[in-house]
This record gives structure tokens, C-alpha cells and sequence, in this order.
């Protein structure tokens, strides 16, 4: 009975660093043994764990902490584990099976995981240690380089390897005048040939990044903080920020002072156990079979194989396997593995396209694949390196082979069939060692139809995403039309990037202009469409508000003459009536110019507005003149922006009202008139429950209750009909504007171009929008703040800019008009 009762008590396993290898290691052990162990994790970075093969994109901007987090702090609270933050473990006692942090907590343990990670190489010359010289290991590392990057001064980066220049890359996207100096004669000399270093250091330069090969750094200089860098050879690089990223070696102090065996690293076995068999070691300080590694997805075999082994598996082992090299920085393809260095015994196939920028090189070595280095084009890596896992006999391809799978047979494959041709055992997503077959059956099994499903029941595509275009692929061919990829769909045929990439690159890169844009951003037509030329022209809008000049060429007809075209090609003008209220004077100057300009059809509007309809577009601007005379400003009925605030009369002079409906509003109107959005937005204010200006139905609304106003969104009464979600309840009219003006911009900033809140909302998240709006008041005020500055740009009246002349360009014939609209 004793054996068996040892067997079944909870165990006390204590697990020093958080990083993800540990973090993967959790996964698979409360998989396969749930609560079997005790778990305590001792942390010495400050927070949760985190993805940090992402760093580089949220060094570059392109990514916020928030979205690489792994574990939040309820995955450990739901699995009863628990977390110490920013404890550094500095002492181990085996003999009492004991770890103590530098804040004096002890906890014992039955079995210890040590994943410390690694520490990176310092050059030890002179001024290393001066202010602004920082390492790239780390969250806090990226934090103090932003800091630093907000000076727009010149940063060097010392190492031209994978975090070299991905820092590089990170710190030029922040603005900064960036040098990268390395040591040897080409870039990435261990994962590339020179021929792939060459191409990368060109393409790395031609994104304005300096690179000084055969560089040796002699000093550090600076009168009490880096001043330059000075190389063996004289030359002299002004820096006020050095970056050092050349190398890392494994954290092993902790192990070897508690008597564990260390040579470069933990020594450990195949199963991950160290000398002593209470102890275990993976990650970046573990050195398996005499090799320690640092890319991902050996790590992550290190996890799985010390999860099997701590659930009672003896026979799991680690195998080595060589892992793809992969280049984290936007619009830079790369791809290399295995052996590539020349040998007597080994053959090259070699293809170059110097227009393309492609260059694929093959080692073979008795007809298999040893080594491949692809660059400018890789979508062949995965069957490259199937083949070359599998030791597949290439001879009878040899030929066609440098060209890929697809022209393997004969005729050439399209890219789907060509991915259809994968064997299940092949390797799609490297990071995570996700094969096809798994990625396949738990689509048909689990019933998973979204990218972000597959990512979370398979980790394929969730750590560097390089292979999230494979991954779709597999969906497309599993589940035929019933994938619905239009989350990840490129914007228009001119860019293989989406609205949401295209979106964070302007802000990653600073891009200020249309054409900066589509340079930038490799667009395959010199000037964009129809689809993606009103989009940028909003996001740039949106993004620069004090920077950005409005692109006219690139708006829609209606945005471009201030009013609705008819079917008739006559246009409709609608002057502002602010919440709907109006007086004699104003239905005066309407009637005026009704008559005056022979106006056919006079209506009102759903939202509480005059509309005149057949207007001749060369009697548009002495309209427009004559309504600005009377105090009217455009009711931006045709614009992407807010179009109308409905009221009912409220408490002024209905019986039933709680609150003045009319007022709020009246104030919201004139507060939010002439924002752009992504979609028109629509707004009503109702003054009691019994909802008469309809505000369950809007974008927008607002029902007045005793006890205060309750705010509404994403509604839809078109061609969709939808009732509004309730964002809460505040208590008073500053309240009310400073919800619905965050709300908006959330939505401004978030939105994709043409899609309306409700649309927006369903995909972000009604929980998360409430979290935002509701729940986080530091949150909610920047973006308040943030609508309130751009609002210094956006409240400009277009009809009198065009009547006084300020705004210059002419009506053009409706024949050379690029875009048309009908009127919404």
C-alpha cells in the first residue's frame, strides 16, 4: 500500500524562470498528469509569460506587450499555480531540497525545473558599461530601447546575427539613424552563405539602416553617457544608444554554485535530468548531447520531453533536429537550414534572379538535401525541409527541384495543390514542430473554422506566425467554402496585407503620405485602386491628424463635391441641423434657396435633416453659399464620418423625459461633427425608455434614465437589423460625451475601412470594448484625448472652404471621376 500511496500525494515541483520553454513545459504536464504536482514558479522578471521571439515587432511598433502575453495572471490562478514576480532565485540547497529568492522566500521542492535561460555577451571593451549601452534579451531591454528611440538620435547596434538586426530594424521603424557593425565579412554568417548575406545586407540598407562589415569595436566613448563608438580602424560612429547583440551564453551560475554538473551549459540528459535525479534543466541554460540552443523550437522539445518524463514517461528523449532560421523584420523573406557549408563530397544547386531579388541555394550531399538557404522567396522551406528530414532521395527531381514543389511532375502545381501534396508527417509550423496531419485532423475533429482557433488547440502559426500562410492554406483545402478567412484577406488585390497589418505598419514606420505607404509596404501597383486608396487616405486621416494632408483624389465622388449624387447625376445637399432642431430663420434660407435654384424635391431625412434633392453640380458651391450666409455647415450626409445626432425633445417639453435628450444631443453633435470614421456613424439621444428617437437601433445611442444615461452601440437598421449592446451606465452628461467620444475613437483607430461599429464590435469583442470603455479610465481618457487633438484638424466646414476658395480643386466632368458612390 505505502508504493502506491507515494505514487498518488501531490508533489512539490518548483520551477525556476518563466520564460517559454517552462511555460510549454506546464502545457503539456497539466495535460498529461493534472494535479498531480504542486506548482510554484519563481520569476525574475516583473510580469507573466511572454512570447519573446516577438520583441522585435513591439521594438518596431508593429505589436503591444499585451498581445504577445502567453499565460495572463488568470491561467495560473486557474491552474492553481502560483507566480512569484520579480523573485530571483539565488540559492539552491540540494541537501534540504530548497530555493530561496533575493527576497527571502524559501520554498521546498520534490522536483525543481531549472530554466534560467541565458545572459547575453558583453564586449568587454572600454565603455561597455556607460549609460545608454543596453543588451536585447528582454521585455525591459525593449522597453529601455523605446525610451531611448524617442530622442530620434543615432543608434548603434553592435552584431549583424538574427537579433542584431531584427534590434536594428526595431530601432529604424522608431525613427532613429541606426549603424549596424559586425565583426565578419557578411551578415548572418552562420545561417547564410555569402551570397544570402549579401542580399540581406543590401536589403537591410535599403531600408536606411548603415551596415559596417569587418568591423572591430575598439571603445565605448563618452563624457558620462555613450557619445560614439570608435572601430580599430579609426573610424568614429556618433551614438547615443548602443545596442549589443553578440550573442548569448546560458545562465548556469545558479546551477554550478549549487554543485550541478556545468559545462557550457546545465548538463543534462536525453530526458532533461541533471545530475542530480531530482533536478531537471531545458531552455537556452541546458546543454543536451553537448548542445545548447537558442531557437525556439528545440526548446519546446526540451518542454515536451521534461513534461513526459516529470508524468512518469522514462522513455521520452530529446533528438536533435535541425531548426529553420527566420528573419523577424517586415518585407525581408528568409529562410535557412541544415549544413551549407562547400565540401569535396557535396553538390550546389543555385538559382538567382537579380531582378526578383530571389536567391535559393541547395547543398546535396549523395542526392539529399543537407542544406538550404532561401532568400526573397521561401514558400518551398517546408518541402525543402521535409525532404531533407526525411532523407528523401532527390535524383529523379534533381532537375526541376531549385524550383519547388510545385513544378515537381511535370506540369507546374498552383500553390493549393501544391500544399495539398504535403505528407500528413511534414512540418508546418517549425516554432512549435506542428505537423500537417495534426494541424488537419483537429480542424475536422475539434470543428475549428478560424485562424485563431487553429493557433489555440494546435500552437501552430502562435509563436513567429511565418507560417500562418501554410496554415490558412490547410484550411482552405479542409474546409472548403466554409473557411471564412476575410479577417486575414489581403485589402485589394495591389497588397498581400490586410487592414489590420496595414494599419499597424503606418504607425510601426512613421508612413505620412500615400505613396510612402505603398513604397514602403511593397504595393504591386504604382498607384493603388479604388478598394485600397480610400482606406489609406482614412488611416493616414486617422493616424496624422496634425501631419496627413487629405488626399482628394482619393476619396469617393460624394466626399470629393460635398454632397450625394442621384441616379439622375444631380446631387442632394443636406445642411446641418444640430440634434435636429431648428428655427425660422434657418427653414427661411432653406426655402430661399429651394426656390432660387429651382430645387425639384425637398424631404426629411430619418435623422432630423432637410435634404434638397436635384441640385446641378455647377450650382453645388453658390448653395453652399447661400446656406453658410444663413449659419448652416455641411451635414456630412455623404461622408464617412458622423452624419447625424437624433433627438427626441426630452424633459424641456415632454412629460415622460428624464433628462434634456435635446441638449446632449445638441452638445455631442457639435463636439464630434467633421471626424472621419471608418464607416458612417449614426447617433440618437432618447430621453426616456420609450426610445422615440430610436437610439437601440444606431451606432450610437443614448437612453436617458432617471439615475443617469445609458450608453448604446453597434446597432444596425439597413440591410442589417440589429438591436444596440449596452456599453453601461453613467451618471452624468461629461460622463456620457467622454464614454461615446472613447468609444468612437476605439473605433476610429481599430476600425477596418467600410466597416460599420456593429461589424467592428462583433470581431473585437463586446467584453473587450466594455473592458476598455467601462472598466479602464486611463484607457478610456487617451483615447478621448486622442479624438479631442485630431479634432483641432477635422472641424472644418467643406462648403466654406470651397466657396471662399481655400479649398482649390475644381469640379471636374462626371465623366473623369475615378471613384462612384451611390448615396447611402
Amino acid at each position: 500500500m505505502r508504493p502506491e500511496r507515494i505514487r498518488t500525494m501531490t508533489e512539490k515541483l518548483v520551477i525556476i524562470g518563466n520564460g517559454m520553454a517552462p511555460g510549454r513545459m506546464l502545457e503539456h504536464l497539466l495535460e498529461k498528469a493534472p494535479g498531480r504536482y504542486q506548482v510554484t514558479i519563481f520569476n525574475a522578471e516583473p510580469r507573466v509569460n511572454y512570447d519573446r521571439i516577438m520583441l522585435s515587432p513591439v521594438l518596431s511598433g508593429e505589436k503591444a506587450y499585451e498581445e504577445i502575453i502567453i499565460h495572463g495572471d488568470g491561467w495560473y490562478i486557474a491552474n492553481g499555480i502560483t507566480l512569484y514576480k520579480g523573485h530571483k532565485i539565488v540559492a539552491i540547497d540540494r541537501q534540504a531540497k530548497t530555493v530561496t529568492s533575493d527576497h527571502g522566500v524559501t520554498e521546498p521542492y520534490d522536483k525543481l525545473v531549472i530554466a534560467s535561460g541565458s545572459v547575453p555577451f558583453i564586449i568587454p571593451v572600454p565603455g561597455h558599461d556607460l549609460p545608454g549601452v543596453l543588451t536585447y534579451r528582454d521585455l525591459d531591454d525593449v522597453q529601455a530601447m523605446l525610451l531611448a528611440a524617442q530622442s530620434r538620435a543615432k543608434a548603434v547596434v553592435i552584431g549583424g546575427g538574427l537579433l542584431g538586426l531584427e534590434a536594428a530594424a526595431g530601432l529604424n521603424a522608431q525613427g532613429m539613424d541606426v549603424t549596424v557593425l559586425h565583426v565578419m565579412p557578411t551578415l548572418m554568417e552562420r545561417q547564410l552563405d555569402p551570397a544570402a548575406g549579401y542580399l540581406l545586407q543590401r536589403a537591410v540598407e535599403q531600408r536606411g539602416i548603415k551596415v559596417i562589415t569587418k568591423a572591430n569595436t575598439q571603445a565605448i566613448t563618452g563624457n558620462g553617457k555613450v557619445e560614439q563608438v570608435e572601430l580599430t580602424d579609426g573610424t568614429v560612429i556618433p551614438a547615443t544608444l548602443v545596442v549589443m547583440a553578440v550573442g548569448i551564453r546560458p545562465n548556469a551560475a545558479l546551477a554550478k554554485e549549487a554543485g550541478i554538473a556545468v559545462n557550457r551549459g546545465i548538463v543534462v540528459d536525453a530526458g532533461m535530468r541533471s545530475n542530480d535525479p531530482d533536478i531537471y534543466a531545458l531552455g537556452e541554460c541546458a546543454e543536451v548531447n553537448g548542445m545548447v540552443y537558442g531557437l525556439v523550437a528545440p526548446l519546446y522539445e526540451m518542454a515536451r520531453v521534461a513534461a513526459s518524463q516529470l508524468a512518469g514517461d522514462e522513455k521520452a528523449a530529446f533528438v536533435h533536429m535541425d531548426t529553420p532560421t527566420k528573419l523577424k523584420v517586415t518585407g525581408i523573406e528568409l529562410f535557412s537550414l541544415g549544413d551549407f557549408a562547400e565540401g569535396e563530397d557535396r553538390q550546389e544547386i543555385v538559382l538567382r534572379d537579380a531582378a526578383a531579388g530571389v536567391y535559393k541555394r541547395l547543398v546535396l550531399k549523395d542526392d539529399r538535401i543537407i542544406g538550404t538557404v532561401l532568400y526573397g522567396e521561401t514558400g518551398d522551406g517546408a518541402w525543402f525541409n521535409d525532404l531533407k528530414k526525411k532523407q528523401t532521395d532527390i535524383s529523379e527531381m534533381r532537375d526541376t527541384l531549385i524550383f519547388g514543389q510545385s513544378y515537381q511532375g511535370g506540369a507546374p502545381l498552383d500553390p493549393m495543390a501544391a500544399v495539398a501534396a504535403l505528407p500528413d508527417d511534414a512540418e508546418i509550423c517549425g516554432c512549435n514542430g506542428v505537423c500537417k496531419g495534426k494541424i488537419t485532423g483537429a480542424i475536422t475533429a475539434k470543428g475549428l473554422t478560424s485562424l485563431d482557433d487553429v493557433r489555440a488547440h494546435t500552437k501552430a502559426s502562435a509563436s513567429c506566425g511565418s507560417c500562418t500562410g501554410l496554415v490558412e492554406k490547410l484550411m482552405v483545402l479542409t474546409l472548403g467554402d466554409k473557411y471564412n478567412p476575410a479577417a486575414v484577406q489581403p485589402m485589394c488585390g495591389c497588397t498581400t496585407l490586410g487592414h489590420d497589418e496595414v494599419r499597424r505598419l503606418i504607425k510601426a514606420k512613421g508612413l505620412k503620405t500615400i505613396p510612402a505607404v505603398m513604397q514602403e509596404l511593397e504595393w504591386t501597383t504604382s498607384c493603388g485602386c479604388a478598394k485600397c486608396r480610400p482606406a489609406l487616405n482614412y488611416y493616414l486621416v486617422c493616424d496624422w491628424p496634425d501631419d496627413y494632408a487629405d488626399d482628394y483624389q482619393s476619396r469617393f465622388v460624394n466626399e470629393r463635391v460635398h454632397a450625394n449624387i442621384q441616379k439622375d447625376g444631380t446631387y442632394s445637399v443636406v445642411p446641418r441641423m444640430w440634434g435636429g432642431v431648428t428655427n425660422a430663420a434657418e427653414l427661411r434660407a432653406i426655402a430661399d434657396v429651394v426656390d432660387k435654384f429651382e430645387i425639384p424635391m425637398v424631404k426629411v431625412t430619418g435623422g432630423q435633416r432637410i435634404d434638397m434633392l436635384g441640385i446641378r453640380k455647377e450650382d453645388l458651391p453658390a448653395v453652399w453659399a447661400d446656406l453658410g450666409h444663413a449659419g448652416f455647415v455641411s451635414g456630412h450626409a455623404y461622408a464617412k464620418g458622423l452624419r447625424t445626432v437624433k433627438t427626441c425633445v426630452g424633459s424641456d417639453w415632454c412629460r415622460f423625459g428624464t433628462q434634456d435628450s435635446t441638449g446632449l444631443g445638441i452638445r455631442i453633435e457639435k463636439f464630434m461633427w467633421g471626424s472621419w470614421t471608418p464607416a458612417k456613424v449614426k447617433m440618437a439621444v432618447s430621453g426616456c425608455p420609450r426610445n422615440c428617437a430610436e437610439a437601440t437601433c444606431k451606432d450610437v445611442g443614448v437612453i436617458c434614465v432617471d439615475s443617469g444615461y445609458e450608453i448604446h452601440f453597434a446597432g444596425a437598421a439597413g440591410l442589417d437589423i440589429k438591436g444596440t449592446e449596452v456599453l453601461g451606465l453613467v451618471r452624468t452628461e461629461d460622463e456620457a460625451l467622454e464614454h461615446i467620444v472613447a468609444l468612437t475613437q476605439m473605433y476610429r483607430e481599430q476600425g477596418r475601412y467600410l466597416e460599420r461599429i456593429y461589424k467592428w464590435a462583433k470581431r473585437i469583442g463586446i467584453e473587450e470594448i466594455k473592458r476598455q470603455i467601462m472598466d479602464d479610465g486611463e484607457k478610456r481618457k487617451a483615447y478621448y484625448e486622442r479624438f479631442v487633438f485630431s479634432q483641432k484638424f477635422a472641424q472644418v466646414d467643406p462648403w466654406s472652404e470651397r466657396v471662399s476658395g481655400k479649398d482649390k480643386h475644381e469640379f471636374r466632368p462626371m465623366a473623369s471621376v475615378g471613384f462612384a458612390e451611390a448615396a447611402e
